[in-house]
């Protein structure tokens, strides 16, 4: 029988429809301005304590809050204006001191209901939604420090090399001083410098009996260390994003050591800020044994180091750098541990000294430089200061078996702990400890002025065509705005289903994507019409015109998502969320044109018999 779908393909279509309506509603529901709170040490619990403090810190502050609920360890108060969240963030911040960290955040308002099936908002871009903002700062000082003194222990061993004999080797401030017995030796050990190390400048200096040479970087050196940490950070810090989940992330350098970072729509801000900004490290060490510490010369200074739970070995076998992989699991007795991966020159490193120290214990140290805040009162005004401090702790301390190489694992941890350490292992370690010097939410780059006249001219644009379907095709053009509507809500379903993120270029993506079903559809009536001006009857003519055009409008649309394709491999940023919904919107108007829009009119005039067809024109 002509037009008739059978019963099967008709409630699939209503299936479909359905879904589709399901997961576009979270989008009706906009999310409210908020600040959480989340513990700094990983696995701690957020105490009924902590809460009250959290309450009574914005209640004193006069900023009125809702919607209290902890999740996972993590604190989330709704705040009733956008307004408000950074008076909050600094109230709680003070009032909680650095033990937590509290960041600005926007809570999603999706029906339970909604959430249990899987149904979730799309995500905005920048341009649409704003976002969080975070400006970072490298710790220049504290790197610089930090080479010199490397240098200091790589001149010890060149020097002992050559066979230069030195009486002592110091570092003051951002310079080295190296001392030796006798004028000629320390000559001999210039010309060395000069062809070693150029990267020095150098001066001699005559201190009571030495004879001093220092060691001074020169500027050129120093910038190119600093342009080195800002680019290593700043590709640890996109991976830190992109391990997160964070969609469409804005990650670039400002200056000269400082690091934009700005994350768009509803997202975990509290756990980004925390591990964005921790530099930390991992560092593997035997343990001590008896009488370490019998040396104190400074050539042979302490060689251990003591902690809570053991005294370790100043030794380092290998530290985090040389991890290539690193992934959370648990054991056979379901206990949480990390796997390790290291590269060559550490796996090899694993190797020569566990053969040597079976049946020692060898610790995994966790090495963590954090910010400390305080609170001074300068002429009478509160002044903030940050400083960082490092903090050492032991995370796992085990006997070794047998030879380790480059694969091993890592026990003792807490699930969110050991989730953690992978994250930071797989993303890298911090070439420069980092700090925050801003955060703040940001508003839509665009301008809320420029998004309303960009919705409002999508919505008059759609109205025309709506408008403009129904004088020229009547009933036809009636099923065809039904369609066009349907196609809209799949296209946004389908965009929040896979996590695609929405500009305003996706937008007009959009309206291409209405364009191209409208023209679907008026290439199929115009067909029909064509057909009952051949003499066809109305049901020959419904069945020649969807079949006839289907060609056309598979070719056209065909070339059409090749183009989409090209545009999302080539492009990056505005051209890839234009392409993302070019893309979508193909498919979708494909399935509302063809198949809906053909069932619709199946329903209305399809298995009976038919004098003429509402569809407009002359036929």
């Amino acid at each position: 029988m002509l037009n008739k779908y059978p019963l099967w393909k008709n409630l699939l279509i209503v299936l479909v429809v359905v879904i589709s309506a399901i997961y576009a509603a979270p989008n009706l529901y906009p999310p409210d301005p908020a600040i959480q709170v989340t513990p700094s040490q990983a696995g701690a619990e957020m105490s009924e304590a902590t809460l009250a403090k959290v309450r009574a810190a914005m209640t004193d502050a006069k900023l009125d809050f809702f919607g209290e609920e902890v999740i996972d360890g993590t604190a989330l108060f709704r705040l009733q204006q956008t307004s408000d969240q950074l008076p909050a963030k600094a109230a709680v911040q003070r009032a909680l001191g650095d033990d937590y960290v509290v960041a600005l955040n926007l809570a999603p308002t999706t029906p339970d209901w909604l959430l249990s099936l899987g149904a979730g908002p799309m995500t905005l871009g920048l341009d649409l939604s704003g976002g969080v903002h975070f400006l970072m700062e490298v710790d220049m000082e504290e790197y610089m420090a930090g080479k010199v003194s490397n240098y200091r222990q790589e001149l010890r061993t060149r020097l002992r090399q050559e066979d230069l004999r030195y009486r002592r080797i110091q570092v003051e401030g951002d310079y080295l001083r190296i001392s030796f017995e006798d004028e000629a030796t320390r000559d001999t050990a210039e010309n060395f410098f000069i062809r070693e190390f150029p990267e020095f400048s150098r001066t001699t200096e005559e201190v009571a009996e030495f004879y001093d040479l220092k060691l001074r970087m020169t500027e050129q050196q120093i910038k190119t260390y600093e342009d080195y940490a800002v680019k290593q950070n700043l590709s640890t810090l996109r991976n830190r994003v992109n391990e997160l989940g964070v969609a469409e992330p804005l990650v670039q350098r400002q200056g000269r050591n400082r690091i934009v970072v700005q994350l768009p729509g509803v997202q975990d801000t509290a756990e980004a800020k925390k591990i964005l900004g921790k530099a930390a490290n991992l560092e593997f060490r035997l343990e001590a044994e008896p009488g370490a510490n019998r040396f104190t010369t400074e050539e042979y200074p302490f060689r251990s180091e003591a902690f809570r739970t053991a005294r370790l070995e100043k030794a380092v076998i290998t530290t985090g750098d040389s991890v290539t992989n690193a992934r959370s699991a648990f054991d056979e007795n379901g206990m949480p541990q990390v796997n390790i991966d290291l590269d060559a020159k550490g796996g090899a490193r694993m190797t020569q000294v566990t053969r040597k120290a079976v049946q020692r214990r060898m610790a995994v140290l966790f090495v963590e430089r954090k910010p400390r805040t305080t609170y001074e009162m300068v002429d009478g005004e509160e002044v903030v200061k940050t400083v960082q401090v490092t903090e050492k702790s032991i995370i796992s301390l085990a006997t070794i078996q047998t030879t380790l190489g480059s694969s091993f694992r890592i026990t003792g941890l807490q699930a969110a702990e050991a989730s953690e350490l992978a994250l930071l292992l797989r993303s890298g370690a911090l070439a420069a400890p980092m700090y925050f010097v801003e955060e703040r939410t940001v508003g839509p780059s665009l301008g809320k002025e420029n998004i309303e006249m960009g919705v409002q001219s999508v919505m008059v644009g759609l109205a025309l065509v709506l408008v403009a379907m129904l004088v020229f095709y009547r009933a036809f053009g009636l099923m065809a705005n039904i369609s066009l509507m349907v196609n809209i809500v799949m296209l946004v379903a389908l965009m929040s289903i896979v996590g695609a993120t929405l500009t305003l270029p996706g937008i007009a993506g959009i309206v291409l994507t209405v364009g191209m079903a409208v023209d679907a559809n008026v290439l199929i009536f115009a067909r029909i019409r064509e057909e009952l001006k051949n003499g066809r009857s109305p049901q020959q003519a419904i069945h020649e015109g969807y079949s006839r055009a289907f060609v056309t409008i598979f070719d056209a649309n065909l070339t059409t998502l090749l183009v989409a394709v090209i545009l999302f491999a080539a492009g990056t940023g505005p051209v890839k969320g234009f392409a993302v919904t070019l893309s979508f919107g193909i498919l979708t108007s494909m399935f509302t044109a063809i198949v809906l829009n053909r069932a619709m009119v199946n329903l209305v005039y399809g298995g009976r018999r038919v004098e003429s067809l509402a569809i407009g024109g002359r036929v």
